[in-house]
């Protein structure tokens, strides 16, 4: 309920501010458990990101974003939820794929922290860990831009990424790997294909 009112209310304001202009809209799923994973530039990714998407998406947090009470309930009724940083942290792991065993979108920056460099940072196993596990759909999303009003942001949204062929095998650390090298990849090609355009 609270998301659906501060979404109604915060959507035109970020589509004025920063105008966004959106390729591949079609990719999306519009329904199923869905992880979507992007490029992180700003504090405002999350709720640009949840602007555009026409379903709410469940983003993992760092922790120290929920250190003062208020902002921590404001967060918790948004959807995101904390993570510790640095560790392999089982009660995130473990929410978000409850979060997709609702049939729900579980988001993620997987560089881990904000990166304005424009060079995809490596990722961590995690997000890995929870695709294989949960087999959801998963779409790589790029963010560019530098958040400047009035200067169009533009997002590039990828189709799901193809990972039946992980399914049919046993979680390992080497076929974590794969999986994390194939979802930086896909990310790497929209930013670059972003740049071409």
């Amino acid at each position: 309920m609270l998301y659906s009112i501060a979404r109604a209310i915060i959507r035109p304001i970020i589509f004025l501010l920063y105008r966004p202009k959106i390729d591949g809209y079609e990719n999306f799923p519009l329904e199923g458990k869905t992880i979507i994973f992007s490029n992180h530039l700003s504090l405002m990714d999350p709720i640009l990101i949840g602007c555009i998407l026409p379903r709410q998406v469940f983003f993992m947090a760092k922790m120290e974003l929920f250190r003062f009470p208020i902002f921590s309930w404001l967060l918790k009724k948004l959807g995101a939820f904390p993570v510790k940083r640095g560790t392999a942290d089982l009660s995130a792991i473990k929410h978000s794929l409850q979060v997709l065993k609702e049939d729900k979108v579980f988001g993620i920056f997987p560089e881990g922290t904000r990166n304005k460099e424009g060079q995809v940072k490596t990722f961590s196993h995690g997000v890995a860990a929870i695709a294989h596990k949960s087999k959801a759909q998963t779409v790589p999303i790029a963010i560019i831009g530098k958040y400047e009003i009035f200067k169009p942001m533009k997002i590039k949204i990828g189709k799901p990424l193809d990972f039946n062929k992980y399914y049919i095998r046993k979680s390992s650390t080497e076929l974590l790997e794969e999986i994390t090298l194939e979802m930086e990849e896909a990310l790497k090609d929209l930013l670059n294909s972003a740049d071409v355009a």
